[in-house]
């Protein structure tokens, strides 16, 4: 199994395998054809209340990985999906926050590896 993390911001690499987007929102300034997506998938992205509350404070990383892991446990289709590429080849999960150590990426990553 080998799930990736790279920020939208980083050019793709020709090893990523199969890249996703994994925000809900859209990383500014960068063009559809520069992130080199094979999905977006805003359902596996945290909630809008959980990412405002949040807020990337590494204060709240452990909390935060709980409450996004209760949403994703109720997004059983799209973390299947994902799944199947996960066990089919490398993923790389792409994300746009500044903190590459406390992002949704980083903990969907975690997630994943459990499941998986």
């Amino acid at each position: 199994m080998d799930i990736r993390t790279r920020r939208a911001y980083e050019a793709p690499g020709k090893d990523d395998g199969y890249r996703i987007l994994v925000d809900r929102i859209w990383p500014r300034g960068v063009s559809k054809e520069d992130l080199a997506l094979d999905d977006w998938n805003k359902t596996l992205a945290p909630s809008d209340d959980l990412r405002k509350w949040f807020d990337h404070d590494p204060d709240k990383w452990d909390e935060f990985q709980r409450r996004y892991r209760q949403e994703l446990d109720d997004c059983t289709g799209p973390v299947n999906e994902l799944l199947k590429h996960v066990r089919n080849g490398r993923v790389t999960l792409v994300f746009g926050a500044k903190d590459e150590d406390h992002n949704n990426a980083e903990a969907l990553r975690d997630y994943l590896r459990e499941k998986a």
